[in-house]
């Protein structure tokens, strides 16, 4: 196909000649090869599409991650603050019973 590519109508007839083939086959060849190349853009089209689509769910993901690590961590604090306000102050803020 490639040696074909700057050949005239005559000088194609005698490489098709010189080759056994017609030149039938070859339009046949180079719509193939067009339509393998239109597929394989296609593919990489749908494979990006897939990585920025799984790229963008890592991101959320990684975002909700932080976030419930932040409200762990307040809670965290909390239970160490409530705890150590009953170690000072005893049960209840220091409420005598």
């Amino acid at each position: 196909m490639i040696e074909t590519a700057s050949l005239n109508a005559v000088e194609l007839g005698e490489y098709c000649r010189r080759r056994g083939i017609y030149p039938d086959q070859l339009t046949v060849w180079r719509e193939a090869y067009a339509r393998a190349n239109d597929w394989e853009r296609a593919a990489s089209r749908q494979i990006a599409r897939e990585t920025r689509d799984a790229n963008k769910r890592v991101q959320q993901l990684e975002r909700e991650l932080a976030r419930k690590e932040k409200a762990l961590a307040e809670a965290a604090a909390l239970t160490i603050l409530r705890k150590k306000a009953e170690a000072i102050w005893g049960p209840e803020g220091g409420a005598e019973k």
